[in-house]
């Protein structure tokens, strides 16, 4: 009778320590940051990677996200004669939900998976252990650049996204819809709240964290060479996509209540 449980407990137990090993992790990626001796250059070029290079994506994404949510909230609107309602909607949702989850599910598929597999590679090239034994923190090398920069830089790209979802919408709304561009623009600038922006930003921050922390952590407990490397890569964007859903429903019912 106990033996058809065991499995249960023991998926059980291994998640649990999972989720403890990257909770320490994590703290201890988000500690060095604040600890010298900081790497400036590793710093810099991160942003670069992170933030610049990830603009084309975000920015199709967002325009596109935008058109389509404007079209979905007129169909809907139409049936109860709120088709006014489309500007109001449309930059609430950008800004408090779809801006920074739809950005961060973007950048977990392509940052979380480059840093662990560049980390990986390292890993399992024994580069980190060379770096240990000439007294060079990974952690602060590697690691801090990275989470440093993923959380600074996704808040950035999330003004960005909004900015370019809410003219996606405009364009859809005024060149197919017919509604009146000065008005559209008008509604969607009264009904914004700065609170609305804040508490995308603070999503955006947080995701950046769980997306470098995520793809560190599998990138710097990788082994098994290139195959080891893969699985890292596949968990690396599988887990960043995870926390981000379950962290979003956490900051959006904190703010709510």
């Amino acid at each position: 009778m106990i033996n058809p449980l065991a499995p249960i407990g023991r998926g059980t137990l291994a998640a649990l320590a999972e989720t403890g090993r990257f909770s320490l992790f994590a703290t201890r990626a988000a500690a060095s940051v604040f600890s010298p001796p900081f790497f400036l250059g590793q710093f810099a070029r991160q942003c670069l990677q992170i933030g610049y290079f990830s603009l084309p994506v975000i920015g199709l994404t967002a325009v596109f996200i935008g058109a389509a949510l404007a079209l979905n909230i007129y169909v809907g609107g139409a049936r109860f004669n709120a088709e006014q309602f489309v500007p109001n909607i449309v930059v609430l949702g950008i800004t408090r939900e779809l801006g920074p989850v739809l950005a961060g599910l973007m950048l977990a598929g392509r940052v979380s998976a480059g840093i662990a597999a560049e980390i990986g590679t390292m890993r399992v090239t024994e580069q980190i252990d060379a770096m240990n034994t000439l007294s060079t923190d990974p952690f602060k090398f590697l690691i801090a650049p990275r989470v440093l920069a993923a959380t600074l830089t996704l808040p950035l790209l999330v003004i960005i996204a909004d900015i370019i979802g809410v003219m996606g919408g405009y364009l859809v709304a005024v060149n197919s819809l017919g509604f009146n561009g000065a008005t559209y623009l008008r509604n969607t600038i009264d009904f914004l709240e700065v609170q609305d922006v804040v508490i995308g930003l603070v999503k955006a921050a947080v995701f950046g964290f769980i997306i470098a922390s995520m793809g560190a952590y599998q990138g710097y407990n990788s082994s098994g060479g290139a195959l080891g490397v893969g699985r890292a890569t596949t968990n690396a964007v599988v887990g960043a996509i995870v926390l981000i859903l379950a962290v979003n429903y956490l900051i959006t019912a904190f703010f709510v209540e």
